[in-house]
């Protein structure tokens, strides 16, 4: 099983970010030490400081309260014809996802990671030919080996968000519709934490799956980057109106499912 990408600090830390409110405003705010919020930020688990600090950055506190004490973690997912292969990229670990129907062997290719070797390998133990690759977003962990995993996979076309255009991929939106043999995949703009970050909603597998990219990761998010505040708004528009058996492949961190998501997701305290 995966790590979790993220405990309560992290949550709190992409909070505070996203929310403009620093060390000192929340220390004045529950009208303690700084220190004791600097403690918290720092992996310490206070229960009712961290309730408190949960309800100042519209965060659930139950599930926040689950993180810290590290008792929850999603249960190990396996679907057919789909892989997730969890590669390092410097300090971190980054998914890749690869889809397939069986019938044909054609295959789908979710970002790329940072090593094309693992994923060429994988490709070929199991005879598969990429028909397409598919790019949640352009950071730099994500798409680190794309040039050498087209030309190790008879350059297939690559499609990624008008917004976050590459040279020598093919430009997309919202709605965009694909087909390959038993699967077919549409497209959500579910952006905030990256310009023209994309869900890809696949149908055709065991269960429906959606590829989020770093949208949500399994108990939090992967943040505002660009806008703390779409970011929150596409994952609830978007992602978490899913049926709740949605299998949720994010960028980092282990699998997950809608359902999961609202009842241990911090950062969606409208679940329960």
């Amino acid at each position: 099983m995966n790590d979790l990408e993220d405990f309560h600090e992290d949550i709190l830390g992409k909070a505070m970010r996203g929310l403009g409110i620093g060390k000192n405003e929340l220390s004045s705010r529950l009208n303690v030490e700084k220190s004791y919020i600097e403690k918290i930020l720092a992996g310490g688990v206070n229960d009712g400081l961290i309730s408190a600090i949960a309800k100042e950055l519209d965060l659930a506190s139950e599930k926040l309260l689950r993180s810290a004490r590290k008792e929850w973690c999603p249960a190990p997912l396996a679907i057919n014809g789909l892989k997730q292969l969890n590669l390092p990229f410097g300090e971190m670990l980054v998914n890749a996802f690869v889809a397939w129907d069986e019938n044909s062997k054609k295959a789908w290719l979710f970002d790329t990671g940072p090593m094309a070797e693992p994923i060429l390998d994988f490709l070929n133990q199991e005879s598969l030919t990429v028909d397409s690759i598919f790019l949640t977003h352009t950071h730099r962990d994500h798409i680190a080996c794309l040039d050498e995993l087209r030309k190790g996979s008879n350059t297939p076309p690559v499609y990624v968000h008008e917004l976050e255009a590459l040279d020598g991929c093919e430009s997309i939106t919202e709605c965009f519709s694909y087909s390959c043999g038993s699967l077919s995949l549409n497209t959500l703009h579910t952006h905030g934490h990256a310009l023209g970050g994309m869900t890809y909603v696949i149908d055709g597998l065991d269960s429906p799956v959606a590829i989020v990219g770093d949208a949500i990761f399994a108990g939090s998010m992967g943040g505002g980057m660009v806008s703390y505040e779409d970011a929150l708004r596409t994952n609830r528009e978007k992602i978490m109106t899913l049926p709740d058996d949605t299998v949720l492949c994010p960028g980092h961190g282990p699998l997950t499912t809608v359902g999961e998501e609202k009842k241990n997701n911090p950062f969606f305290p409208e679940f329960c």
